[in-house]
C-alpha cells in the first residue's frame, strides 16, 4: 500500500496561490499581499515568501522594489515557450520508459479513463488534472529523478490550466489522444519518442 503524499507547508501555500491565480481570484497585474495570505492561512510570512519566490522562478508572478509582488501579464507567447522544452523532456522520458510501459501501462490507464469522463462532461478542471497526471506518470516511468525534477520545475499543471482558462486552448478529445499514446507504448512503436513529442507540441497555445 502506497503511503499518502505529505506536502510541505510551502507546497500547500504555493498550491493555494496557484489556485487563486488559475481561478481568477488574482487577475493578471494584480498585487498579491504576502501578509494577507499569511493571516488568511494562519501561518508565518516566511513560508509564504518561499512559495512566492518559487512561483516567481516559474515566471508566474513578478516582484519589483517598492511595488511588491504581482501576477504576471502572461501572453500566449509566454505560455508557449515551455512546450518545446517539455516536448524534448517527454521524448527522452518516452525512450527511457518504453520497455516498462510496453509491459505495464497501469499507471496511465486510470488517467485515460478519467479523461473520457471529463471529455463527456466538458469538465475543464478534470481535463487539466488528468492530462497532467498522465504525463507525470509517463515521465516518472522513465525512472530518472533528474528528468522528473526538471519536468516538474516547468510548472506544467499551472501553465496547462492557464492556457485553457486564459487562452481557450481546448482540444476536442483529450482522452483519445492519450489512449493513442498508450496503444503506441503497448505495441512497442519504435517512433514512440517522436509521437510523444508531436503530441506535446500539438497542445501548445498559439500566439
Amino acid at each position: 500500500m502506497t503511503a499518502p503524499v505529505v506536502h510541505s507547508l510551502r507546497e500547500q501555500i504555493r498550491e493555494h496561490i496557484v489556485e487563486g491565480i488559475v481561478s481568477g481570484r488574482w487577475q493578471p497585474g494584480e498585487r498579491i499581499v504576502e501578509r494577507r495570505i499569511a493571516t488568511e492561512l494562519e501561518v508565518s510570512q516566511t513560508p509564504v515568501r518561499e512559495a512566492l519566490r518559487e512561483l516567481e522562478s516559474l515566471r508566474l508572478i513578478e516582484s519589483a522594489p517598492n511595488k511588491g509582488v504581482r501576477v504576471r501579464n502572461l501572453t500566449a507567447a509566454d505560455l508557449e515557450e515551455s512546450y518545446p522544452v517539455r516536448a524534448g523532456l517527454e521524448a527522452i522520458a518516452a525512450e527511457l520508459a518504453a520497455q516498462k510501459l510496453a509491459e505495464d501501462c497501469s499507471a496511465l490507464d486510470p488517467h485515460v479513463a478519467a479523461l473520457y469522463e471529463a471529455d463527456r462532461a466538458s469538465d475543464g478542471t478534470g481535463q487539466v488534472r488528468h492530462t497532467v497526471g498522465f504525463h507525470r506518470e509517463l515521465v516518472r516511468a522513465a525512472g530518472n529523478s533528474v528528468l522528473l525534477h526538471t519536468w516538474e520545475g516547468l510548472g506544467i499543471e499551472v501553465f496547462t490550466a492557464l492556457s485553457i482558462r486564459w487562452l481557450g486552448t481546448v482540444q476536442q478529445s483529450y482522452a483519445e489522444e492519450h489512449e493513442e499514446l498508450v496503444q503506441a507504448f503497448r505495441r512497442r512503436d519504435p517512433r514512440i519518442a517522436d509521437l510523444v513529442k508531436a503530441h506535446v507540441l500539438g497542445c501548445a497555445p498559439r500566439p
